[in-house]
């Protein structure tokens, strides 16, 4: 799934049901459990067998996550349904498997305080089942049940209904503190769900703005994690990784490129991590404007996977003018490879001046949420770069990268001029239609801060996700907006 190449995503699909054929096996744990002691069977090896249906059911819910946002990342309607219909079985298992597991915990905690052990027929061999191995069977199911949790919870808010009619919530609490404890548990998944906590708040939480303009959220406990974990894990690859992702978020670049460089050192065998390291270190390059260094990595990345080679085409083309090479776009997929083919295409058609292709470096870190992480000096050249942009074409796309950047220097007022002007501009909607839903969040986004003008920004919100349909990245916006408006619930409780 980090390399989206199709071919590799249907083994692992095919693997999971596999997995799952193994596994599944529809009989009630503790109804069997009791029944076996009712028969005077031995306790501890139907408390043995207990353990291993659990197991099982656990494995298949979590065969059955991997399957959905495996179906998910295909980012189509149809794709978002199916994966619902799959989540619905893994549901139903993990809260079968929640609800046994804390009810034998319970079994096993009267039964240590009883006086005596023997006096109770209907009791658990604590040889048969120990706190450790219920324990860690929580763990186990934690894990899942906590990126369930999470996976939901970042469902685009147009298809929530679908979700819901389904059967089931999401509840980002629920999942990070499952995840939590599955990372604490003696469970085999405990390193993945350290790892899933620190993708969710180094990637997840900046990228899909979940805390509004707070640009640090996530990062004490990233942290916290990490220098809890480091003794544990002092040559991990991912660890260093996610350490350069927490420098990347803080600004500090430099270190950033060197964490990610000894990631990309660390990882010799392990394809996939080179070249999410790659890719943080082209983006590290486009922050600092070194063009150079980051059309060297995308260009490597292109080499390498065929995916990489879609997904970076434009890229390529605008750090690197006129060297890019762009045949490798039209592979379909999610919305990032429609709009870099649409792009693309566009810049085949006809050489794009300097001007066009700084400002279209600039659309990139923007869309990708990276503006935030530029020095100041980095931001002032981009804000000249763009007045020297007079393509009326563009016009629109100009005030909303200039009004990104002047919010990001500070600049509040003169931010709120530009994405005005971006929310008005109709020249260039048809080559850039997500300019104006965007504009108009940003807009929404910026009088959010000030109490007398809160609801005029929630009206620029619902305007922003009522108002515009079938443009590049709306799922992607949605949720930023759900977050936005979540927020307003929690400083005017409505």
């Amino acid at each position: 799934m980090m390399t989206f190449e199709e071919e590799k995503m249907q083994v692992a699909c095919d693997d999971l049901k596999l997995t799952e054929k193994l596994c599944e096996n529809d009989e009630g744990v503790i109804e069997t459990i009791k029944n076996k002691i009712k028969k005077n069977v031995d306790v501890r090896k139907s408390a043995q067998s207990m353990i291993d249906r659990l197991q099982r059911h656990i494995i298949v819910a979590d065969c059955q996550v991997y399957l959905a946002v495996l179906s998910f990342v295909k980012q189509e309607l149809s794709a978002y349904i199916k994966g619902g219909w799959i989540l619905r079985k893994a549901w139903k298992i993990y809260n079968k498997c929640y609800v046994d597991i804390n009810g034998l915990q319970e079994m096993y905690q009267k039964k240590i305080s009883q006086e005596s052990d023997t006096a109770n027929d209907n009791h658990i061999d604590a040889e048969g089942v120990t706190e450790e191995s219920l324990n860690r069977l929580k763990g186990a199911v934690s894990f899942g049940y906590g990126l369930f949790h999470l996976c939901i919870s970042m469902v685009p808010p147009n298809l929530l209904k679908i979700i819901n009619l389904l059967g089931f919530p999401g509840d980002r609490l629920q999942g990070l503190s499952s995840l939590m404890y599955a990372s604490e548990s003696k469970d085999m998944k405990a390193p993945l769900a350290t790892l899933a906590l620190l993708w969710y708040h180094t990637v997840v939480r900046p990228f899909f703005a979940l805390d509004g303009s707070d640009n640090q959220a996530g990062l004490k406990e990233a942290k916290e994690i990490l220098k809890k974990k480091e003794s544990a894990y002092p040559n991990s690859s991912l660890f260093m990784f996610f350490k350069g992702r927490i420098q990347r978020l803080e600004c500090q670049i430099n270190s950033a490129l060197t964490s990610f460089q000894t990631a990309l050192e660390l990882a010799t065998d392990q394809r996939e991590i080179q070249h999410v390291c790659l890719y943080e270190i082209g983006w590290c390059s486009m922050i600092e404007m070194n063009y150079k260094d980051a059309y060297q990595s995308f260009e490597r990345l292109k080499n390498e996977s065929r995916w990489s080679q879609c997904y970076y085409a434009y890229l390529t083309a605008v750090t690197s003018p006129g060297a890019g090479d762009i045949s490798g776009v039209g592979v379909p997929g999610c919305e990032e490879r429609l709009w870099n083919t649409d792009n693309s295409e566009r810049f085949r058609k006809e050489m794009p001046t300097k001007e066009l292709c700084v400002l279209a470096a600039i659309e990139v870190l923007y869309l990708w949420k990276a503006l935030p992480n530029c020095s100041l000096s980095n931001l002032q050249h981009m804000s000249q770069a763009c007045h020297g942009v007079l393509d009326p074409s563009v016009q629109g796309l100009r005030s909303l990268l200039l009004g990104a950047i002047h919010n990001c220097l500070g600049n509040a007022e003169d931010a709120a001029q530009f994405f005005q002007r971006a929310v008005k501009d109709e020249t260039g909607r048809q080559q850039n239609q997500y300019v104006q839903p965007y504009a108009c969040y940003e807009l929404g986004c910026l009088l959010l801060n000030n109490a007398e003008t809160v609801a005029k920004g929630k009206a620029l919100l619902f305007q922003a996700k009522e108002e515009y349909t079938g443009y590049d990245f709306e799922n992607r916006l949605h949720v930023r907006i759900h977050a936005a408006l979540a927020s307003i619930k929690e400083l005017v409780p409505q």
